[in-house]
C-alpha cells in the first residue's frame, strides 16, 4: 500500500466512522476504486486497524464525560453510596451495551471478513439501513435527555449495534437510530452512539492489528492512515454533534441511497465487480 492510498484511506475512515453513513461501506468502496481486493484479509485488517485514529478522536473530544463515567464507576464499585449516581450507572450502561457486538464479533468474525465483504452486500445495506433510520427518525419521540437514559435503553442499543458488522449499515447509523426509537433526544443517542462505539472499535483494530502488519500493508501506511483518520475524525464528531442538535438525521439516509443506487448500477454494468 502506498502513503497516498493510506491518507486517503485515513480521510475515507476519519470522515465516516461517527456519521450515520457507514465507514465500513465508505472504506470497502475506497478500497475497491483504489484498486485492491476488498476480501484480502491484510486490506480487511488495515481499515479496522486505522479506526484507533478516529478511536482516540472521540475519546479526547469526550474526555471530560468519559473520565467522570470512569471515576464515579470506580468509586460505585467500592463505595456502595455513589451506586445510585447517573454517572456511575453510566459506565454500566457503555460495559454492558457493548457486550453483545463484542461476543457477535468474535463469533462472527469469519463470516463478517469474508463473505459479507461484497459490494453488493454493502449497496444493499446501505439502502435497507437508510429507511430504519428515516423510520426511526419520524417515530421516535425524541422526548428524554442522555440524564435520563436507561439499562434497557443501553441493551437495545448495544443488540442494534451489532447490526453494524454488516458493511454498509454503519455503526453510528445502527445506534443511533435506536436511541431515536427508545426516545431518546438526537443528541443523547449521538452520544451513547460515541460511547457504544469505543470499546467495539477498540477490540475490532487490537483483533486485526497482527493481520494489517502482514501482506501488502506495512507498518507505516497504518500509521500515517491512523493519523490522518484521527485529525479527520475529531473534527467529524463535534460537526456532527451540532448538526444533530437542530437537524435530521434523514439527510445522511438520502445521502445513503444515492450511493447505494450509484453502486448498484456500476455493478450492474459490470464497472467494478463485487470483490
Amino acid at each position: 500500500m502506498t502513503i497516498w492510498d493510506a491518507i486517503i484511506l485515513g480521510i475515507v475512515e476519519g470522515l465516516t466512522e461517527f456519521l450515520p453513513v457507514s465507514s465500513t461501506g465508505h472504506l470497502t468502496i475506497a478500497s475497491k476504486m483504489l484498486g485492491y481486493q476488498i476480501d484480502e484479509p491484510s486490506i480487511t485488517a488495515f481499515t479496522a486497524v486505522i479506526q484507533f485514529g478516529a478511536i482516540a478522536a472521540v475519546v479526547l473530544f469526550m474526555w471530560k464525560d468519559i473520565s467522570r463515567y470512569a471515576v464515579a464507576w470506580f468509586k460505585g464499585i467500592r463505595h456502595p453510596e455513589y451506586r445510585g449516581e447517573f454517572d456511575h450507572r453510566m459506565g454500566w450502561f457503555v460495559i454492558v451495551g457493548s457486550l453483545p457486538i463484542c461476543i457477535v464479533g468474535y463469533l462472527g468474525r469469519d463470516i463478517i471478513s469474508g463473505p459479507l465483504r461484497s459490494m453488493w452486500w454493502v449497496a444493499a445495506s446501505l439502502i435497507g439501513w437508510s429507511f430504519v433510520m428515516i423510520g426511526a427518525e419520524r417515530l421516535g419521540s425524541k422526548s428524554r435527555p442522555l440524564t435520563r437514559i436507561t439499562l434497557i435503553d443501553a441493551i437495545v442499543m448495544g443488540i442494534v449495534q451489532c447490526l453494524a458488522l454488516i458493511p454498509g449499515v454503519s455503526r453510528s447509523g445502527a445506534t443511533i437510530s435506536g436511541g431515536l426509537f427508545c426516545g431518546l433526544d438526537r443528541v443523547a443517542a449521538t452520544k451513547m452512539a460515541f460511547l457504544l462505539g469505543i470499546p467495539a472499535l477498540v477490540g475490532a483494530a487490537v483483533f486485526e492489528l497482527p493481520h494489517a502488519l502482514d501482506g501488502d500493508v506495512g507498518l507505516v501506511p497504518v500509521l500515517v492512515g491512523t493519523v490522518v483518520s484521527f485529525v479527520v475524525a475529531y473534527a467529524s464528531v463535534a460537526w456532527l454533534l451540532k448538526f444533530v442538535a437542530k437537524h435530521t438525521i434523514e439527510v445522511f439516509a438520502f445521502y445513503r441511497i444515492l450511493v447505494g443506487i450509484v453502486i448498484i448500477i456500476l455493478l450492474a454494468t459490470s464497472t467494478i465487480t463485487a470483490t
